[in-house]
């Protein structure tokens, strides 16, 4: 990525140091003059010289007359078998799972992350909101900000004006079914159109678009700011359709979130609607009254979970929150087919103990959705929810033949140092592709420690010799270093975390980290890119840095074969390790995994060994805590459902679950402990 960076001429050499501190290239591109000019020169020849004012004319006036189209009837049409309409709405583009697809990208990074983007014991209650906790450095917030957009294309073909508007009201509702209060709630809009050429109807398209989303402004008092248009969206004879994606904004606090998985049997599940209008649109005042209404119940603490319906209406809303963690659903039988199938933009489906709106049915412990004596397994729905994308986004593993046993090691001697810290010193190098280096050292602030962040700098040959010098002193007053993950280097063919490695085999940090670790009885830790390199140097298992043999254990590409981001459990296995010292012999703990390469592989004589020496730390394990192949729970194919290794002594410990991603009001949509206790762990060592 680049940035401009416009700066006094006087701070400009002191920015660039500031720079190259982090590792970055920085150039004097150009110089602010008083002449409001552009420009441009190549070579020592002038090759542009535009005035300001040309430029902010944006080119010459258009005028075209529009003529809109009027709005044509988008009611969704619903049939009367409700098995085949559940069976179709859990395969429809539009609802089906998109989990292969969001799991390429990684949710927990800054260890803020309020909702996943599935929650549940099984993870598969789709957020309607993104929730994250403000950013920062080194303090403790409970500030959250909301994110939620809206958009419907069949309601936008019909009629742009009411599909914009709409598309207000779905993504507002949205952060209000995630817990946020309807004040300070902004927009920013996306709109991407046919090309209107020179045509009044084609243009009448994205007016009416902007009119719908103006009105729905207008009536609920909120503005919208920036956003982006284009008028591109044409490819020889295929047009898009009239498109206005709504996105809502807001803060709030931890607290008052609200996640969507149904939490329980037997509860009662209302819906409260607000009244609409002869277009079918919500009456603002009654809109605004039933955001009130519902942010005050879920304050009073009578929410258990809310979701507001869109396109797939209360039936794609019960199903979704269904499957997070296997609750059943009836629906009242009173309920006719147009309500449950339906759209209702700007309702809210709760779950509470007691009736608090329209009652349209219960939650069950039966593992199916009822109605009318009609019963779905919610196994076969979601096959079907599931499997529409697989071909495309796959998310399954074929798993046959592989098989993980329970592991147990307790340990009759563990390490102890060689000398006692009140705060343990800890270095962590930061190389090009790291990103968890901050997650990390508050981590282990947090925990006690002193951190350090060092970050290696490779612009020049001597940037490297200077920082291999400087890291090699500091690594004499260190008692622990720890290697945060990222993507080294891209996360390059044939091996992440190359570059790692060969910084650690230059002769003189080798040393350092062999004194550490032998004659001062240190620690290390690496986790993701770190444990990656802590293989590949040696560390774990052998517990120094040796060159690999053909039949070393190593990391190798996901049995998937692409990235996947979500929320493992984890078991620990063994108490050997000081990195462990805290957590629960048995223990299962829910921690974020975020990694393409994270496949351990070793043959039969290697596994056998570092079970015998209770060198396997930690296990993949499914909702039950029994170590599994299945991709679901063991998310990269790792032999023996193995998460986590230590070197013979236990003081290395590499692992691929990140540890340092947690904290209160985390990932409040996934079952589990998420505290394995690593940091508080490694400091406790040096106390003790």
């Amino acid at each position: 990525e680049r940035m401009a960076v416009v700066v006094a001429p006087e701070d400009a050499a002191r920015f660039m140091e500031l720079a190259e501190q982090e590792n970055l290239e920085s150039t004097v591109v150009a110089a602010v003059q008083a002449e409001p000019r552009l420009v441009m020169t190549w070579n020592g020849v002038k090759v542009v010289d535009i005035s300001r004012e040309f430029l902010n004319s944006n080119g010459a006036e258009k005028h075209i007359d529009i003529t809109p189209a009027k709005p044509q009837p988008f009611a969704k049409k619903t049939g009367t078998d409700f098995a085949k309409e559940m069976r179709a709405l859990a395969g429809d583009l539009n609802v089906c799972s998109k989990r292969g697809l969001s799991e390429r990208f990684d949710s927990t990074i800054g260890r803020g992350t309020v909702l996943m983007p599935f929650g549940g014991k099984y993870q598969q209650t789709p957020i309607q909101a993104m929730v994250h906790k403000v950013s920062v450095e080194q303090q403790k917030t409970d500030t959250v900000s909301y994110m939620a957009w809206g958009y419907n294309p069949y309601i936008s073909e019909k009629s742009p004006y009411h599909g914009a508007y709409l598309a207000v009201v779905e993504s507002v509702s949205k952060l209000i079914a995630a817990g946020a209060k309807f004040e300070d709630v902004y927009l920013t809009f996306q709109e991407y159109f046919e090309k209107p050429l020179r045509d009044g109807k084609r243009w009448g398209k994205p007016l009416s678009a902007l009119l719908g989303a103006f009105k729905a402004q207008m009536d609920l008092g909120i503005a919208a700011i920036g956003g982006k248009d284009s008028m591109s969206g044409t490819f020889e004879q295929i047009d898009v359709p009239p498109t206005l994606v709504s996105f809502a904004v807001t803060t709030g606090d931890v607290h008052e979130v609200v996640t969507p998985e149904f939490k329980a049997a037997g509860h009662c599940v209302s819906i409260l609607r607000p009244e609409t209008d002869e277009n079918g649109l919500p009456k603002p005042q009654s809109l605004l009254a039933l955001f009130d209404q519902v942010t005050a119940l879920m304050r009073e603490g009578k929410v258990c979970a809310a979701y507001t319906p869109t396109f797939g209406g209360i039936a794609e809303a019960a199903l979704k929150c269904c499957i997070g963690n296997g609750v059943g659903f009836a629906f009242d039988d009173a309920l006719a087919m147009e309500d449950i199938f339906g759209y209702s933009y700007g309702a809210f489906l709760l779950e509470t103990d007691e009736p608090v709106g329209d009652v349209i049915g219960r939650t069950t412990g039966d593992g199916a959705i009822t109605y009318r004596g009609e019963s779905l397994a919610l196994s076969e729905l979601f096959e079907t929810y599931e499997q529409k994308l697989e071909p495309v986004f796959p998310c399954r593993t074929d798993v046959r033949g592989r098989t993980a046993e329970n592991l147990t090691y307790k340990a009759s001697d563990r390490p102890k140092p060689a000398a006692h810290f009140a705060k343990p010193r800890v270095l962590i190098p930061v190389f090009p592709g790291t990103n968890c280096e901050f997650d990390t050292a508050k981590a282990l602030a947090s925990a006690g420690a002193e951190p350090e962040i060092f970050v290696i700098n490779n612009l020049t040959a001597a940037g490297i010799t200077r920082s291999v010098e400087i890291f090699a002193d500091k690594l004499e007053n260190a008692q622990i270093v720890f290697i945060p993950g990222g993507f080294s280097g891209g996360d390059e063919p044939d091996g992440s975390g190359k570059f790692i490695t060969a910084f650690f085999r230059n002769a003189r940090i080798k040393e350092g980290v062999t004194k550490l670790l032998e004659a001062r009885d240190g620690l290390m830790c690496g986790v993701c890119n770190g444990f990656q390199a802590l293989i590949k140097l040696g560390l774990v298992p052998y517990g120094e840095i040796v060159p690999q043999t053909a039949d070393s254990p190593t990391l190798a590409m996901n049995n998937i074969g692409r990235h996947i981001s979500k929320s493992v459990y984890t078991k620990v296995v063994s108490n050997l390790s000081p990195w462990l010292k805290k957590a629960e012999l048995g223990g299962v703990y829910s921690i974020p995994a975020s990694h393409g390469e994270g496949r351990f592989v070793a043959n039969d004589e290697w596994l056998s060994k570092l079970l015998a020496n209770g060198q396997i730390a930690t296990q993949y394990v499914d909702e039950k805590g029994n170590p599994t192949m299945v991709e679901q729970f063991n998310p990269n194919g790792s032999y023996w459902a193995i998460e986590g290794i230590t070197s013979p002594d236990g003081r290395v410990l590499g692992k691929m679950a990140h540890s340092e991603r947690r904290g209160t009001g985390v990932a409040l949509n996934i079952n589990g402990d998420q505290n394995q206790l690593v940091f508080e762990s490694g400091v406790a060592y040096f106390k003790d």
